[in-house]
């Protein structure tokens, strides 16, 4: 395990991995904003293009009025993931946690 996740995002992590099982989805993401509100989502394909969870849930927060992000977690299997959603928000030094389905932290990137 590459950091521990705090109380707060514990939940984050909750909330990705239940996005990502409810549609089957190889991944989740979920976004604190700064006022504490979350967003959630699943990677989504339609019609032959893919969104990410984290550029859909980042999206959300958008359009719910976010100014900015204070934490993200991700849900996959996959080893990097583009972090340029989050720094179009936020701006730098968000931190993004890259989770295992079991909870494993295994990477922290920064926007």
């Amino acid at each position: 395990m590459t950091e521990q996740l705090d109380q707060e995002d514990v939940k984050l992590f909750t909330l990705a991995r239940g996005a990502a099982a409810r549609i089957q989805a190889s991944e989740g993401a979920a976004v604190r904003d700064e006022t504490g509100r979350t967003y959630s989502s699943a990677a989504v394909t339609l019609g032959g293009r893919t969104w990410s969870a984290l550029d859909l849930a980042v999206v959300q927060a958008a359009a719910a009025g976010a100014r900015g992000l204070e934490a993200a977690v991700v849900v996959t299997d996959r080893g990097a993931i583009d972090v340029d959603v989050v720094s179009a928000l936020a701006g730098v030094g968000v931190p993004i946690y890259l989770c295992s389905t079991s909870g494993s932290t295994t990477a922290v990137l920064r926007s």
